[in-house]
């Protein structure tokens, strides 16, 4: 039998990352996401009522330097957005900022608009049209 639980939705993702100060920088002030968290062992963004967590990877791993999609864990995160203009704005921010993007794009699965990047250690995020 399911448990289902009642929830309304996601609390937090906690990730872990190669460097504190430079995560901090890109989700502060590159995608300018308000600061809730800021101790010596963990930053954390609200996103929507969402947090995103971060600690330190420990110990480093030199062979696991870089987030890969294809290792056991997390593929990527998806922000929700609600129209095109701010995906649009939200490309072009980002390229202004100096970071790799796809631009928007169509998900042809689910034939929804949506702009991909990575943050610092290459995990990959969205803004995703819902």
């Amino acid at each position: 039998m399911a448990i289902n639980p009642n929830t309304p939705g996601i609390h937090h993702i906690a990730l872990r990352c190669t460097d504190m100060s430079i995560n901090k920088n890109f989700y502060q002030n590159i995608l300018g996401l308000p600061l809730a968290i800021d101790t010596e062992e963990l930053i954390g963004f609200i996103v929507g009522s969402v947090f995103i967590v971060f600690k330190k990877a420990s110990p480093p791993h030199p062979e696991d330097k870089v987030f890969t999609p294809f290792n056991i864990g997390l593929d990527h995160i998806a922000m929700a957005c609600e129209n095109e203009e701010e995906l649009n704005r939200v490309a072009k921010g980002l390229t202004d900022a100096g970071v790799e993007n796809t631009g928007v794009k169509l998900d042809e699965t689910l034939q929804k608009l949506y702009v991909a990047f990575k943050d610092p250690d290459r995990i990959q995020l969205e803004l995703y049209m819902i």
